[in-house]
């Protein structure tokens, strides 16, 4: 079975997984395909998740999140007004036939109509007005696309336009698709709630949100559909039930009804035989050892940040924790200094590995005291039993 991964292990920490019995995961009529669990990063399952393939309107997750990120950061603001070029006028011929939000030139629109027209309507037109708006042209504006994704690891992905249709050298890879589906929903939480809204309507013209599963299963909230011929049928789609989320991308279907029953079959399967556990709550007491040579005689020890993993369904009451302290501690002791490790263990296998920290400070104590400390520790040398070899 897979390596588990951990909410930490961007940190560094060793994980692996318990040998459960789980049946494999469905199979999927798409040219790729990837489900994550999109706290931990674990993968449920995948094929060909790294074939660089034409992403379609996928890409206009990316033109969104560039957008976002500049309204974050002040640069844009929601009320502020695009004027209509004519490269994104709805009858420009690199349109015809593709998704459009029915811009006209000379039109002032606002960027928050225009992230709803790009996110709801999957507007061409809408992704070349952000594009221009934002860095003058489409080409400037896919070096600021191309520079998040190596920012966000997407390294199989090169983007040359806002929209994506067909161009020789713009592809990404199912993984990427899901790391970028995941920056958006932790990164922009506010505007992740445009993905779960059913139409829109813009110049007197109403479009539904072509993700169907937003109508059929409760649980889904976003995020986006893609299609050419070149590309076939995409959906990333992302759903929560609980305390799981999970993120699933498949690409290359033979039709929209396709693409919306493998992902119902994928999130199906990862919600049934998996779930999302948070085992190492942060700053929880998990042991309260002593202390030597300190103003104080005890430590809280624990994790700062909370250790979650993803777990087979039903195992987390049969994780087992063992904690090593450094023993003896002494003072001066700091708030997160390491004082030990934890380990989590599963059906006899570690599941993970980490350090345990100082939750306070444990300032020295004065002379005296600590001199008391150390004939005290001289004792109970002497008294203790030597290891047997």
């Amino acid at each position: 079975m897979q390596k588990l991964l951990a909410t930490a292990a961007a940190l560094g920490f060793s994980v692996s997984v318990s040998a459960a019995i789980i049946p494999a995961p469905p199979e999927v009529a798409a040219r790729a395909h990837y489900l994550i669990d999109a706290t931990t990063g674990y993968v449920i399952a995948e094929s060909n998740a790294n074939e660089q393939l034409p992403p379609a309107s996928l890409t206009k997750l990316m033109t969104s999140y560039v957008l976002s990120y500049e309204i974050e950061r002040g640069r844009v603001a929601f009320d502020d007004k695009v004027l209509i070029s004519e490269n994104a006028w709805a009858q420009n011929p690199i349109f015809k036939g593709s998704s459009l939000m029915w811009l006209e030139p000379g039109m002032e629109v606002s960027i928050s109509e225009l992230e709803k027209g790009i996110v709801i309507s999957s507007g061409n037109d809408a992704t070349v007005a952000i594009a221009e708006h934002l860095a003058g042209n489409e080409t400037a504006f896919a070096d600021m696309m191309n520079t998040h994704a190596q920012r966000l690891g997407m390294n199989d992905s090169y983007f040359e336009n806002s929209h994506g249709l067909p161009s020789p050298n713009h592809l990404t890879t199912a993984h990427d698709l899901a790391l970028l589906a995941k920056a958006i929903i932790q990164d922009f939480p506010t505007h992740y709630q445009i993905y779960s809204e059913r139409d829109y309507t813009f110049n007197n013209i109403k479009q539904y949100n072509r993700n169907t599963l937003l109508g059929e299963d409760p649980s889904v909230d976003g995020l986006k559909t893609g299609y050419t011929s070149e590309a076939g049928y995409g959906l990333v789609s992302s759903a929560k039930r609980g305390d799981m989320r999970l993120i699933s991308v498949v690409l290359g279907t033979s039709s929209a009804k396709t693409r919306a029953s493998e992902t119902r079959s994928l999130l199906n399967y990862g919600f049934r035989y998996f779930e999302t556990a948070e085992l190492l709550p942060a700053e929880r007491e998990m042991e309260k050892p002593e202390v030597w040579m300190g103003l104080a005689d005890y430590l809280s020890v624990g994790v700062v940040d909370a250790i979650t993993l993803t777990l087979p369904r039903g195992e987390r009451r049969n994780v087992a924790q063992v904690v090593t302290l450094n023993e003896p501690l002494s003072a001066p002791i700091k708030r997160g200094d390491e004082v030990g490790r934890v380990s989590l263990r599963l059906d006899e296998e570690q599941i993970y590995e980490g350090p345990v920290v100082a939750l306070h400070d444990v300032e020295e104590a004065g002379f005296f005291a600590r001199l008391w400390d150390r004939i005290l520790m001289w004792i109970d040398t002497l008294l203790s039993p030597e290891p047997k070899e």
